[in-house]
């Protein structure tokens, strides 16, 4: 794929494309205990010794609870339409259940109040990733109870803010929390046990579709739906072997949450994969699981390349690799979303997280951050062309805002179009915000010739 100029595809964009930023509530905010905050699963993990790279934790992060109005500025600096962020559900409701924490909910009033004040549309997330510690305590997602807590913690936060959000969001990535927190026992909680991996999955994707429902049924006026982590899953040869992986791993990753969303059903090869360690599902969930949504949001960052002898070398393919370690595969995005397209009945998408990580240097109070500038102008480039391709894309927000606790990795990886001094806390805008601003301001500008004409 070409190089992307940013004034040349913006014709591909509909009049009402939505461009933004984003970021999530334990990564940014800080103040683990402040102001009547409960503890959640990832303040827990971290302190779980080896289980952060660098033995750190989210205690301070980007230390956002204390600069939230410095950091809206620098939001509305950049010029986009939308800034995607979570609520903290153990800030709001520290234990999970029972008791409102009001100055919590005061703390997210003011977000959302001063993002509209900058004429920045707010996307709110539920859940990303950061459940209360009591609830984990009684079992956590793997309880189906947790279900009915998630509704009622949505319902809360849709009376106080639902009015003015533009859209809310129920859970990121719901394949992270169940693999990699609940299969894998890398992420929070830290638990590795296939068959809880899979009751996770289908109570989170169960407590997605009841919350919409209540939602709807309170009157809720902002538009509602999930966001999932997708990449093409390629086989790394030809073999049969390769192809047959493939495809069961496309129905882990993909099919597991889609075929229940847009079909009422999980797909049969991987419940027969799965054997004993399959979900309970009750008569109904899926059904529930069903619920339309208004929106549904795409995090990509790369392909998957899989094998069945041994794991697939990604310096094999001669392509660039992230500090993550992940190929930069831009075309991978388009052929993503014109999968979803063209498989499923899916709302409006928006791509709701892409970026890279890169080791970003500070020289002269610059950074000159190449690689992040064009891997985000490809990957523009590649949802132009699933638009051209007629894929009902809404939107594209950045990941991420700035740099921040990178989960497992702590802050060894940086992924922010800003930068981030953990010593003192500055903010630094890299040339890849420079580029993004330059090209949200050319867009703009052909939009009013183009209405001028």
């Amino acid at each position: 794929m070409t190089k992307f100029e940013p004034a040349d595809p913006t014709t591909h964009f509909p009049p009402d494309f939505v461009w933004g930023v984003a970021t999530s509530a334990f990564q940014i905010e800080g103040a683990p205990t402040e102001d009547g905050k409960g503890l959640s699963i990832w303040d827990s993990f971290c302190r779980q010794p080896g289980a952060i790279a660098d033995h750190s934790n989210g205690d301070v992060a980007c230390d956002h609870y204390h600069r939230w109005e410095a950091d809206l500025d620098m939001i509305a600096d950049l010029g986009v339409d939308a800034y995607r962020f979570s609520v903290s559900w153990p800030r709001v409701r520290p234990s999970g259940a029972g008791t409102w924490n009001e100055a919590g909910l005061a703390f997210y009033e003011r977000l959302v109040d001063g993002l509209l004040a900058r004429g920045i549309k707010p996307y709110l997330t539920l859940n990303h990733w950061d459940l209360p510690d009591e609830l984990q305590a009684g079992g956590g997602w793997a309880n189906r109870d947790t279900v009915h807590r998630f509704v009622e913690y949505a319902q809360g936060i849709a009376a106080r803010l639902g009015d003015r959000v533009a859209s809310i969001t129920t859970h990121n990535e719901p394949w992270v929390m169940a693999v990699l927190g609940h299969e894998n026992g890398v992420f929070a909680p830290g638990i590795k046990n296939r068959a809880t991996a899979t009751q996770a999955a289908h109570h989170l994707l169960l407590s997605h579709g009841m919350a919409l429902q209540a939602l709807r049924a309170q009157g809720c006026k902002a538009r509602l739906g999930l966001v999932l982590n997708l990449s093409p899953m390629h086989p790394a040869t030809d073999s049969d072997a390769d192809q047959a992986k493939a495809v069961l791993e496309d129905g882990r990753l993909l099919r597991w949450y889609l075929e229940p969303l847009f079909k009422a059903r999980y797909p049969q090869d991987v419940l027969d994969d799965l054997g004993a360690d399959g979900p309970q599902v009750e008569a109904g969930d899926l059904q529930i699981i069903a619920t339309a949504m208004d929106f549904m949001g795409v995090n990509y960052y790369s392909r998957s390349v899989v094998s069945a002898a041994e794991p697939w070398d990604v310096h094999s393919s001669g392509r660039e690799v992230t500090d993550m370690g992940w190929e930069v595969y831009p075309e991978g995005l388009t052929e993503l979303l014109v999968r979803l397209h063209q498989d499923y009945a899916v709302p409006p998408l928006y791509v709701t997280e892409n970026g890279g990580a890169f080791k970003d240097r500070l020289e002269d109070g610059r950074i000159h951050d190449h690689q992040r500038t064009d891997y985000i102008a490809r990957h523009i480039s590649a949802v132009a062309e699933a638009i051209r391709q007629g894929v009902p894309m809404a939107g594209y927000m950045v990941w991420s805002l700035m740099d921040n606790f990178e989960w497992a990795s702590g802050y060894e990886k940086r992924f922010g179009i800003v930068h981030v001094d953990y010593a003192t806390q500055q903010r630094t805008l890299k040339d890849s915000a420079l580029w993004y601003r330059n090209f949200l301001q050319q867009r703009r500008a052909q939009r009013r010739q183009r209405q001028a004409v």
